[in-house]
């Protein structure tokens, strides 16, 4: 599509809502519209249609108004790669003046007084925040709910849209913004990505400045975007990274290894996921790249010591903030007692952590591996349910049943993506994941943009944007 949207037929102005950041960007730099005309139409799309898929807690129409004739205002725009792009943090992310939700008002450690290191990043780069996304509470979830609303996956209403940064997804999905921040501690990002057709990349550990809870859940989180083009993704990464924008280029001879094989034991991927994964590698043995099938050593110990990390994680980060557990969801609180038994028992270990990541890494040094391709869900999303209102058990059931391929690569701390690839006989999106060796984020980026042209995706769920 071009830049501009022009709906003459329901006797609407033009409007810049399903543009690209890129394209947001380029045309504010180039002064064919202003940041506030952009931020005011999205703010008017979010207003009108946000009601169908709840994506957002919070909408900042004043501050972003005023943000965005703060970008109009400066002399010289050329240095901002995300001039007037409108995004959505995700709620768990300090955005100065706004309270800060952590996914239920129980959560939420009040009004933060400055911005978030990966805001600052983002503001500096000329994107004006319209709102914050919602969240399952403290994030532990693969779907987004809580008392106050049910979040909806735009490609199918009935269906999540994935978790935890599950407003997010919906929010890109739909158009309701160009690109929004997330979050990824065991999935976060890419989980949501698959859900809703899109592409999320979770940088290596490192790279980005994480600095969440009390100490990152163990190093495992990463802060990424949710884009629905390669192009976005390539900009979103380098504002996030403090890095200059660079041009990908299409990567050749690889030698990629591809496993079905799921991290947890008796999940499988169905036909539809399985699919995925063989025409995604189709595609790359057409661009001249070696397809190898190979899995990665999932250690038997992981899957326990992975999830003890995942309870210590919330139990550690509620005593952080000073949550008292009994004002929290009934599945909260059994996952953070589960918390504070596994760490006082010693279940949580730096050594296996650290052990994991290098026999990761030696997977793709003593294999020749240039980068793994593995399902990025196991099923179709569960449904948009009033899931905290459920048992822990079935919450945990759920998330680990349609998304296990995700997790392993936070404990290595190693880049992983999600890449869209076409779409399941029951209307729901297809995606594959690919992993890479430290340092690889601009690779995965080039191969997700060779994919992308060989087999381009629809960028928005169908019927969206309104």
């Amino acid at each position: 599509m071009g830049a501009l949207t022009v709906r003459e037929d329901q006797g609407m102005a033009e409007t810049w809502v399903g543009a690209t950041a890129k394209q947001i960007a380029r045309a504010v730099r180039r002064g064919d519209t202003s940041a506030t005309r952009v931020v005011a139409d999205h703010l008017d799309q979010i207003r009108a249609h946000d009601a169908e898929l709840n994506a957002f807690r919070v909408l900042r129409p004043a501050e972003a108004a005023a943000e965005a004739a703060k970008v109009d205002d400066q002399p010289e725009l050329s240095h901002l790669p995300l001039a007037g792009v409108p995004i959505a943090v995700k709620e768990n992310t300090a955005v100065a003046g706004s309270a800060t939700w952590n996914g239920s008002a129980a959560a939420s450690s009040g009004i933060a007084e400055a911005d978030h290191e990966v805001v600052r990043r983002l503001r500096g780069a000329g994107a004006v925040v319209v709102g914050l996304t919602r969240m399952p509470e403290l994030g532990l979830w693969a779907v987004t709910d809580d008392e106050t609303a049910v979040t909806r996956n735009p490609w199918q209403l009935d269906r999540t849209p994935g978790g935890s940064s599950g407003g997010a997804a919906a929010a890109v999905a739909a158009g309701l913004v160009p690109i929004a921040h997330c979050n990824d501690g065991l999935g976060s990002i890419r989980i949501p990505a698959a859900c809703c057709g899109l592409l999320g990349l979770k940088p290596g550990r490192g790279v980005v400045p994480a600095q969440m809870g009390a100490d990152d859940w163990f190093g495992l989180v990463e802060h990424g975007m949710l884009t629905t083009t390669v192009a976005d993704a390539a900009v979103g990464f380098a504002v996030l990274a403090g890095r200059d924008a660079v041009k990908l280029t299409p990567p050749s001879a690889l030698k990629v290894a591809v496993s079905l094989r799921s991290p947890v034991r008796g999940i499988t991927a169905d036909t539809p996921n399985r699919e995925a994964v063989d025409t995604a590698a189709g595609m790359m043995r057409d661009a001249g790249h070696a397809i190898v099938g190979a899995d990665p050593a999932y250690p038997s110990s992981l899957g326990l010591r992975g999830m003890a990390t995942w309870f210590a994680a919330a139990w550690r980060d509620a005593a952080a903030a000073g949550i008292d557990p009994a004002t929290l969801q009934a599945r909260t609180r059994r996952h953070i007692a589960l918390g504070e038994w596994s760490w006082r028992r010693g279940y949580v270990r730096e050594t296996d952590r650290t052990d994991f990541r290098e026999r990761s890494i030696a997977f793709f040094t003593d294999g020749g591996y240039d980068v793994l391709m593995t399902p990025a869900l196991a099923t179709t999303p569960p449904a948009a349910l009033d899931w905290h209102s459920r048992s822990w058990t079935a919450n945990m059931r759920a998330s680990m049943q349609y998304a296990p391929f995700a997790a392993p690569w936070n404990i290595a701390g190693l880049p992983a993506m999600t890449v869209p690839v076409g779409v399941r006989p029951d209307g729901i999106p297809s995606a594959v994941q690919l992993v890479g060796p430290p340092g690889s984020e601009l690779l995965l980026l080039s191969i997700a943009g060779q994919l992308e042209l060989q087999a381009p995706w629809q960028r928005h769920a169908p019927g969206w944007p309104r």
